[in-house]
């Protein structure tokens, strides 16, 4: 099969809801649905996450991460750390779990070469979607982080089917957004139950829109994409520099600027970056 015809048949299926995900993954959206469950308490939550050791090792490392920890007092359990991150960053943790499980069976060096760098980029964003939440956008800042874990969930997918057809990456950034991005992407979003705000915060990024300084969900997932020092492996193009684009973004923010709030919380980024990892 043709590059572009495999890419459009993946697209057609997953706007079908025709998506083979790998059993691992079914098996963390139970355990996501469970968490989501108004009824749960911490000891139940805690108990869920326990059994699953990598999501469990990640809360613990977000608890205390400087975005979570301000008074540098360390949380050494599972249960002082749900109640430390709360259900909605659980979330979002259960979720991260999820993207890197959909591409966990890829082996291939270069397609492993392009999760890994997906996955990078999406914890950037997600860390830098939290800070720009709290200090500039103030829109909630966990449904913030959840979003920029989230926003490339469908390239994940498109990456654990690219061993079925040779050469399918092949093509460029523009052949993704033209063939794949959306189509995939939605199909994906809504097979994992993503909340509707999330939905309409990926779609808006999709479509390019943006306000600065930010005023909306969509704003936030957006400047953040835009901030990642690492880029989506799907999306990058000749000569284009992550870097030099952000530096060119500042702005006032109240008192100060946006350079200066994201000197100011380099630590706090790194840290989250480092705990989703």
């Amino acid at each position: 099969m043709e590059r572009l015809d495999a890419l459009k048949s993946i697209a057609a299926q997953a706007g079908r809801g025709e998506l083979a995900f790998p059993t691992h993954v079914n098996a963390t959206l139970k355990l996501q649905r469970a968490l989501s469950d108004p009824d749960c308490h911490v000891e139940e939550a805690a108990r869920l996450v326990q059994a699953e050791p990598l999501l469990a090792a990640r809360t613990v490392a977000i608890a205390n991460s400087a975005a979570y920890n301000r008074a540098g007092n360390d949380v050494t359990n599972v249960r002082a750390a749900v109640q430390r991150v709360g259900f909605r960053t659980l979330g979002a943790l259960a979720a991260s779990v999820i993207v890197r499980q959909l591409a966990s069976g890829v082996t291939d060096p270069l397609l492993r070469a392009k999760a890994d760098q997906l996955w990078q980029h999406s914890a950037n964003v997600a860390a830098l979607a939290l800070v720009i939440a709290r200090r500039v956008s103030f829109v909630d800042p966990d449904t913030a982080m959840f979003a920029g874990i989230v926003h490339e969930v469908g390239g994940f997918y498109l990456l654990s089917r690219a061993a079925e057809f040779p050469g399918l990456l092949d093509g460029g950034a523009d052949e993704w957004i033209e063939y794949g991005q959306v189509d995939i992407g939605r199909g994906v979003l809504l097979k994992l139950g993503i909340p509707t705000p999330v939905m309409d915060a990926i779609e808006a990024l999709w479509n390019g829109m943006r306000a600065l300084p930010p005023e909306t969900l969509g704003d936030t997932l957006m400047l953040a994409k835009d901030l990642a020092p690492i880029p989506s492996p799907l999306l990058e193009r000749p000569g284009f520099s992550p870097a030099q684009a952000s530096a060119t973004i500042d702005f006032a923010v109240g008192d100060g600027t946006l350079a200066l709030i994201l000197r100011e919380s380099e630590e706090e980024v790194r840290s989250l970056v480092n705990a989703l990892d």
